[in-house]
């Protein structure tokens, strides 16, 4: 087994514990799993040659996910900033290897269509039940997540759409516990479940788009030395 394989496994492994760790509300696997996800992941894609951006996406992700894993209101609104800066390496990551025509120009104006309305209507049902304060940073971050998952379905394809997609479900599960709204049982655990498929999504789709345009330019290469 070669080693981006493996430490994939291990991730894996890793995330499938942190899961059953919420399932069964053992708050103290959970705080010793979760910090080590983001960091695999990361490794995984390193291993894969992944571009920077993308590397410093998944390790601003580690962060946000260190910051929330505490109760205090500082320590959550520090977590949005470090998965917002994250959202910035990602629509940089999408800027510099994605591509304007991914997806059909009509097929793009209709998910813009569609991300803005999810937006507005988000924003707009929860701000009166969020705590004062933090709706101005809420809906802010919200628009920059929702320009993530945006650029991620337009630019790179089909897995990144899906991936930013999770990302999105996965944070408004935050938000709706915020402001106080009825929850699933284990919320935790639906956000986390979302969460890592959104960050596997991404780092994986990202990774494979980059692959198959490498693979052209080395087969020209190879057919020129012959």
């Amino acid at each position: 087994m070669n080693r981006p394989r493996l430490v994939l496994v291990v991730f894996g492994l890793t995330a499938v514990v942190d899961l059953a760790c919420l399932a069964a509300g053992f708050d103290a696997g959970h705080t010793v799993a979760k910090p080590l996800l983001m960091p695999l992941l990361a490794l995984w894609a390193a291993l894969r040659r992944a571009p920077r951006p993308l590397l410093a996406a998944l390790l601003f992700g580690w962060g946000g996910d260190v910051l929330l894993l505490s109760g205090a209101e500082p320590a959550f609104l520090a977590g949005m900033a470090s998965f917002a800066a994250g959202h910035v390496c990602y629509l940089l990551l999408f800027r510099t290897h994605g591509s304007r025509y991914a997806v059909p120009r009509a097929r793009a104006g209709l998910a813009a269509l569609a991300y803005a309305g999810a937006l507005l209507t988000t924003v707009a049902l929860l701000w009166p039940d969020l705590p004062a304060h933090l709706r101005v940073p809420v809906a802010g971050y919200s628009l920059l997540l929702t320009a993530m998952a945006y650029a991620a379905g337009t630019r790179l394809g089909l897995f990144t759409g899906l991936g930013g997609a999770l990302f999105l479900l996965s944070d408004t599960l935050i938000a709706t516990g915020v402001a106080d709204w009825p929850q699933p049982p284990r919320p935790d655990f639906w956000i986390m479940l979302t969460y890592l498929a959104a960050q596997t999504l991404l780092a994986g789709g990202a990774l494979g788009a980059l692959d198959a345009r490498r693979a052209p330019a080395a087969t020209y290469g190879e057919m020129r030395v012959a």
